[in-house]
């Protein structure tokens, strides 16, 4: 089982963007992936909101997340949240990891 958390970043006049892009540059991102038990940190844009950004954060179990949430890069994430003063939605799911049933496996393309 894994856990996965989607969190929607939302602000006004590109702050979503730009602490993404913040996020990127200032390496911190590529910390967090490089966390025991991170196995996925990427952000992307939604096509029908430009003011918002959408994180997929992915954790192999609920230990390694409560450790992520513990570290350092809480604080800096909480800080940059505020700079670029940003509103959050979140979901989270839990993966079964069986993998895409046969019958839905028709409809991929690879």
């Amino acid at each position: 089982m894994s856990i996965v958390i989607n969190i929607y970043y939302t602000g006004t006049n590109g702050a979503a963007r730009k602490f993404a892009e913040e996020m990127e540059s200032s390496k911190t991102a590529a910390t967090i992936r490089s966390e025991e038990g991170n196995l996925r940190y990427d952000y992307f844009i939604p096509m029908a909101d430009s003011e918002t950004v959408l994180l997929i954060d992915c954790w192999e179990s609920q230990q390694a997340l409560d450790l992520h949430h513990a570290s350092p890069m809480m604080e800096k994430i909480a800080a940059l949240r505020t700079k670029y003063d940003l509103h959050m939605k979140v979901e989270r799911y839990l993966s079964d990891d069986t993998g895409i049933p046969a019958k839905d496996r028709q409809f991929i393309r690879e």
